[in-house]
């Protein structure tokens, strides 16, 4: 457990620091306080107000900042539109049900707005998954900023992103590409603890599994007969599916606890509690709340530095290239 000193923590904003500093464009967190010290509160009003008609908003929001840091770094590759002659990441499969597009389109034109061509479409993204982190009631971190958005967005390439069916040592190399750890690994799986799952992402487990077993047998016997009468077979109600988390509008540990308790819905959050690699850090998670807090914060903050560039834009509308 020294793993989650005081000490490691100071030593890990220290990293962090020198990280930014290394990578191709510095971010900061004061970096629009003269050129549009307004942004944080414009993007927070308006998620706040998205996420009161649209519950499902703050999910997809801090979905969304994953898929676009996963694929080309936090470009906002993700918010591009597709066009006759490209098909866009928004439009590959693991990304059609994202669907919160339209509250990253709002808070961009009051952005430009009031200070035009000043704030990028990829600090938004961060920024909003902040917020409906802290508007759930998870922890608060203060954003860098100073991101610039890019300009080429494929659908091919979401294959890269990490699918609900991969184990921990396929997890653990996906996150290493993007300079990530195994405790990045957990601490920001947690985030599942606000989401949502149609059928189609985990039916594999309910239903002739292996040779041997029909259900996955790392899932609890009675989870598994809840979740098969949710996803029959055959399914004709394509909204049908499973929230990741019990208190699945709460950003709280519950998502741990399910996962000890054999609860875990995709067959990558089972398996955390299966790798002695990962096992130990799924218990501390869900023993100690704050404890997963400080690390989501910090492995947040981490992600947000993944393919940071400085040759990129600061698009008019977040949907189009300038």
């Amino acid at each position: 457990m020294a793993v989650f000193s005081p000490t490691r923590l100071s030593l890990l904003v220290l990293f962090l620091v020198m990280t930014v500093s290394r990578s191709k464009a510095a971010l900061d967190a004061h970096y629009y306080h003269q050129t549009c010290p307004q942004a944080e509160k414009i993007i927070q009003d308006t998620v706040r107000n998205a996420s009161m008609f649209d519950p499902k908003a703050p999910a997809r929001i801090l979905r969304m900042f994953f898929h676009d840091c996963f694929i080309r770094g936090c470009d906002a590759s993700v918010l591009l539109d597709s066009t006759p002659q490209n098909q866009a990441e928004k439009d590959g499969p693991p990304n059609v049900s994202l669907g919160a597009f339209y509250v990253i389109d709002d808070a961009k034109t009051k952005l430009e707005s009031s200070c035009p061509k000043t704030v990028s479409c990829a600090d938004i993204i961060a920024i909003a998954a902040r917020d409906v982190v802290t508007m759930s009631g998870g922890p608060f971190w203060n954003v860098l900023k100073g991101r610039k958005d890019g300009r080429v967005s494929k659908a091919s390439e979401t294959i890269n992103l990490p699918a609900p069916t991969f184990n921990v040592s396929t997890l653990i190399q996906s996150f290493a590409k993007r300079g990530l750890g195994v405790q990045d690994l957990v601490a920001l799986s947690g985030g599942h603890t606000l989401g949502f799952s149609h059928c189609s992402s985990f039916e594999a487990r309910l239903r002739d599994f292996s040779p041997v077993h029909d259900i996955d047998p790392s899932m609890h016997p009675v989870f598994a007969e809840t979740l098969r009468k949710k996803c029959p077979k055959p399914n004709t109600d394509r909204n049908a599916g499973q929230f990741l988390d019990s208190t699945a509008s709460t950003f709280d540990n519950s998502y741990y606890k399910q996962v000890l308790a054999r609860k875990g819905v995709f067959g990558s959050d089972q398996a955390l509690l299966s790798d002695d690699r990962t096992r130990w850090i799924v218990e501390s998670f869900a023993d100690d709340q704050s404890l997963w807090f400080r690390e989501f914060a910090a492995s947040m903050a981490k992600l947000g530095n993944v393919g940071v560039m400085e040759n990129g834009e600061v698009r008019l509308n977040c949907r189009v290239v300038n």
